[in-house]
């Protein structure tokens, strides 16, 4: 492998990894702040024991989630320096704003309230949360400007005679119109997560406190958070739908290779089917090899441009195309097709573990509406098996979106195709680190992230087995009524 496959191989595994934990610091933090602040109102002991519950698995998260992606940025000036060169002007922009902004907003609110227990008054300790929750989806909205601005560059010009691209419209690169798609999109996924988190976790544990005899506590602790994440999941898994089905439109306008390769659509065709199922020949790109085995005919039209009979551009015209546009600067021997086996397979599984949350959803309706608490041990397994679903649905729409995009590291804007605002892969990776470099932090960091992925799962299955019943989530006896503070007992 040369020094590009093993850059790519490194930022894929690094990102994912990374990814996985952060829809659950988006989500969870402003689920928290709910939490707090419905106890703030009501004074009622059972939200006090939840927010720091939730809290603790809240602050494991977010530590692991700040260690695993402090190296993302470090690989764009020595792995792909050459990305860099050419549009670091641009993207070095949100990314500043979001390290020197948003990220320490987050940071020191999350710390003011972590140590501001009985030390700082109910209400300030409360607005430390919540900032902190809006400095996470700052966080977000930056990072997703800047990654933006690769799918769809905005804002920038062409310099022929520096060969970088250079930031001219500020305004336009923050209100990028992929950004705001994108970041609705991952907002909602992110809520989806925390609340299934939520469900997933109390069901399991209002199961256990009714075969324990304790119901008691089933009844007022964990009832009202599974109606709480239960709400949640609803209300997100809709916004879920309705953002995805924009941010696909989009993309059908602004990367339709992109979108054909997700549904195989090889040919141009008036009136294109929803592929339910189509097999090919593992890890080839020619259209030749995949047979398609369901479909649901006019579909992908209809989601496309809201009619089930337009015309939509296959892979092959497609690839046609760029190869005439491109032939100039690139020739005519690249492949500007994506993986057709990981896009397909990559945006069917981002939607379909998401109908694990969806499952567990209707089913919690289903038995809310006759019992006040539920002990079937089934409803636990199922809240168990929901948890991990939404992460991985996540983790399957980034590799969907940043796979689908190749052969380009920055795609080109349709509106201005041959401006010189692209990059191809290839054209990004360092041309002085070698692949022996690349390989032996590759293999560093996978072995370092495989260790801290076991500290958080032992952290995060230790705390959520402790529960709500140990001495610094009880509502304190003392006539002052101050709070003991969260901690962590070792």
């Amino acid at each position: 492998m040369d020094a590009l496959d093993l850059a790519r191989w490194q930022f894929g595994i690094t990102t994912v990894y990374h990814f996985i934990l952060v829809p659950l610091t988006i989500g969870l933090t402003p689920l928290v702040a709910l939490m707090q602040t419905f106890w703030y109102r009501t004074g009622k002991e059972h939200w006090l024991k939840l927010t720091k519950f939730f809290g603790k698995l809240l602050i494991i998260n977010f530590a692991l989630g700040v260690a695993t992606g402090i190296v993302q940025e470090f690989q764009f000036g020595m792995n792909w320096s050459e990305y860099s060169r050419m549009v670091g002007d641009v993207f070095g922009a949100p990314l500043a704003i979001e390290a020197l902004a948003a990220f320490f907003l987050e940071s020191v609110f999350l710390g003011l309230w972590i140590f501001g227990w009985n030390r700082i008054p109910k209400g300030l300790h409360l607005a430390a949360i919540w900032c902190a929750a809006i400095g996470v989806n700052l966080s977000a909205y930056w990072i997703l400007v800047a990654n933006s601005f690769m799918q769809h560059p905005v804002g920038a010009e062409f310099n022929p005679d520096t060969g970088r691209a250079e930031l001219v419209n500020f305004a336009a690169l923050i209100t990028n119109p992929t950004a705001v798609s994108a970041f609705m999109h991952v907002i909602t996924a992110a809520f989806l997560t925390a609340g299934t988190f939520v469900t997933g976790i109390a069901i399991w544990w209002m199961v256990r406190s009714v075969r324990k005899g304790d119901h008691a506590q089933a009844l007022t602790v964990w009832r009202p958070a599974l109606l709480f994440g239960l709400v949640t999941v609803i209300a997100s898994g809709l916004a879920v739908g309705g953002t995805g089905h924009h941010q696909a439109q989009l993309m059908f306008e602004q990367q339709p290779m992109k979108m054909a390769s997700a549904e195989a659509l090889c040919e141009t065709t008036a009136g294109a089917p929803f592929s339910i199922l189509t097999i090919g020949r593992l890890g080839s790109n020619n259209c030749g090899d995949t047979t398609p085995i369901l479909e649901l005919p006019g579909v992908t039209s209809f989601l496309a441009t809201n009619t089930f009979t337009a015309e939509l551009p296959g892979v092959l015209d497609l690839q046609e195309e760029k190869t005439e546009l491109y032939a100039d600067q690139f020739g005519t021997d690249v492949e500007y097709v994506p993986n057709l086996m990981v896009t397909y397979w990559s945006f069917r599984l981002m939607i379909g573990f998401a109908g694990f949350s969806a499952a567990l959803a209707l089913a919690l309706l289903w038995y809310l509406r006759k019992d006040k608490v539920l002990g079937m041990p089934w409803l636990a397994t199922l809240g168990l098996i929901a948890i991990p679903a939404p992460f991985l649905a996540n983790s399957f729409g980034w590799i969907f979106t940043e796979m689908g995009r190749q052969p380009w590291v920055v795609h080109p804007n349709p509106a201005s195709p041959v401006d010189f605002v692209y990059m191809l892969t290839q054209d990004g990776v360092s041309t002085v680190v070698s692949p022996g470099t690349v390989l032996a932090s590759m293999i560093g960091f996978t072995l370092l992230y495989g260790a801290l992925g076991v500290v958080w799962y032992l952290l995060m299955a230790r705390y959520t087995r402790e529960g709500v019943d140990n001495r610094a989530n009880q509502m304190p006896p003392s006539a002052t009524g101050a709070e003991l503070p969260m901690s962590f007992v070792y």
